[in-house]
């Protein structure tokens, strides 16, 4: 299970962009990757098109490529770093039954552990 989720702020840990933080735009679950606003770019050559309006398409463009999910950290804008994530089951109560449910927290570092 990918702890990694849509929409999460992450910290590239490794490779050519290491430092670098972006928002998580697709998870890509079979191949353990994801891809990351504004990391791993690469050029990309699209060929020469019309749509039906008669406007031309293609060219160079640069888009981002997927980067391995094991180089990137979930990155907490408070405390300006990488956190590791964990989860934990909570008892709540819906629908005036007890349900167990999975939070998201943020470890180590020794701070106390806060919910996603």
């Amino acid at each position: 299970m990918a702890k990694i989720k849509k929409g999460d702020q992450v910290l590239v840990i490794a490779g050519r962009d290491k430092g670098k933080t972006g928002r998580v735009l697709e998870v890509l679950k079979d191949s353990d990757r994801v891809i990351v606003e504004g990391v791993q770019r690469v050029t990309k050559h699209v060929k020469a098109g019309q749509t039906q309006r008669g406007s031309r398409t293609g060219g160079i463009e640069t888009v981002e490529a997927p980067i391995h999910i094991s180089n990137v950290q979930y990155y907490d804008a408070e405390a300006k770093r990488g956190k590791r994530l964990g989860a934990r089951t909570e008892t709540v109560q819906r629908d005036g039954r007890d349900r167990t449910a999975r939070v998201r927290v943020t470890r180590g570092h020794g701070d106390a552990e806060k919910d996603i």
